[in-house]
């Protein structure tokens, strides 16, 4: 017996027999779809792993699925069923949006990487709002450990420009408004390359009053708790920025930072020429991006001290990569190409292993 459910093991023979030979945006279709169907039985796991307190709130374990699988809210549930003590949703956008053209997601599995350049498709946050009211999501009772956390990620609709600060702010607005009722914790994106401008927003002159009113609207939306609030950022930013953004965080009394988003970066790669010409721009995640991911986290906490939650993303693989992560200061862990490539046994293989 290997413990693993129907639905794992599913979910293995899939990818490996049939996914790599499809279209990856159709094949992550066709494997969520796969994953939900399964959502029954894999409700019905226990968790595996070790709690953990952060945010104020208790984690089922330490690591979680990054938003961009479940944009739309569908099998946030599901997933965690496969061993995520939490899932993260979105990136939601203010209005609905088809993001950009396909193709726009591609494999480079000599690097264990992805390169996407999705932009931001998603339903817009009125639809998700109400796709999580219908599923009961605002009375799922505390996170106790019991369940799988939820976070919202919500980023800038694209046909907001990022150098009217109002406008920005209102769109941010308009997605904090209508899902953080739903949200354990929420998440501000201004890291992804692929909507335009979008980069900018992570100047502190910027940021600082876009979360300040995140903040504000948050607290005004939500009664009787208080809802933990993080940036996501991106690893090509300088060492300097990484410290100037801990040193925010802790003046606006920010509840974490993620660390972090895809690189538009091309070094180092392993696979041909030819294939990462053919891939183009886009967001590269995976393997490539494990030791630049891994410095960010040192340094947001030498920056951020000890008290300033961190969840590290990027290139996690392995449990080594996991622990890894941790040693350099991460509290909680995030993952998303690592489980497309290792299948829906990869995130219990990753616990174990801690």
């Amino acid at each position: 017996m290997t413990g693993r459910s129907l639905g794992e093991r599913a979910y293995d023979a899939l990818f490996r027999h049939a996914l790599v030979r499809v279209d990856p945006e159709r094949a992550h279709h066709v494997a969520f779809a796969a994953i939900r169907a399964a959502g029954p039985v894999l409700r019905r796991r226990s968790m595996p792993g070790t709690p953990v307190d952060a945010l104020g709130l208790r984690f089922p374990n330490a690591l979680g699925l990054a938003a961009g699988f479940d944009k739309q809210a569908i099998g946030y549930d599901a997933l965690g069923g496969l061993g995520f003590g939490h899932v993260e949703i979105g990136t939601v956008t203010g209005r609905a949006q088809p993001g950009n053209p396909a193709p726009r997601l591609f494999r480079l599995p000599e690097d264990r990487a992805v390169v996407n350049r999705m932009g931001f498709n998603n339903d817009g946050a009125p639809a998700v709002a109400a796709r999580l009211a219908a599923a009961g999501a605002a009375d799922r009772g505390p996170a106790d450990g019991s369940r799988p956390v939820l976070g919202v990620n919500i980023g800038k609709s694209k046909v907001v420009p990022d150098d009217d600060q109002g406008a920005v702010e209102a769109d941010y607005e308009l997605s904090t408004r209508l899902l953080a009722p739903y949200a354990d914790y929420l998440v501000v994106n201004v890291s992804s390359p692929n909507t335009p401008g979008l980069r900018n927003l992570q100047a502190p002159a910027k940021l600082a009053p876009l979360l300040r009113h995140v903040r504000a609207v948050a607290d005004a939306t939500v009664t009787g708790r208080r809802v933990p609030l993080l940036v996501k950022i991106a690893p090509d930013l300088a060492d300097e920025d990484i410290r100037e953004v801990a040193a925010m965080a802790l003046d606006l009394h920010l509840d974490g930072v993620i660390a972090t988003n895809t690189t538009i970066g091309r070094t180092g790669l392993s696979s041909a020429a030819a294939a990462v010409e053919a891939a183009g721009a886009g967001g590269l995640s995976g393997a490539p991006l494990r030791g630049r991911a891994t410095e960010v986290i040192g340094l947001l906490r030498d920056q951020g001290g000890p008290d300033l939650t961190l969840i590290g993303v990027g290139g996690i693989g392995t449990p080594a990569d996991a622990r890894e992560r941790l040693d350099a200061g991460a509290t909680l862990l995030q993952a998303y190409t690592g489980f497309i490539y290792g299948g829906a046994g990869w995130p219990r293989k990753i616990l174990k292993g801690l």
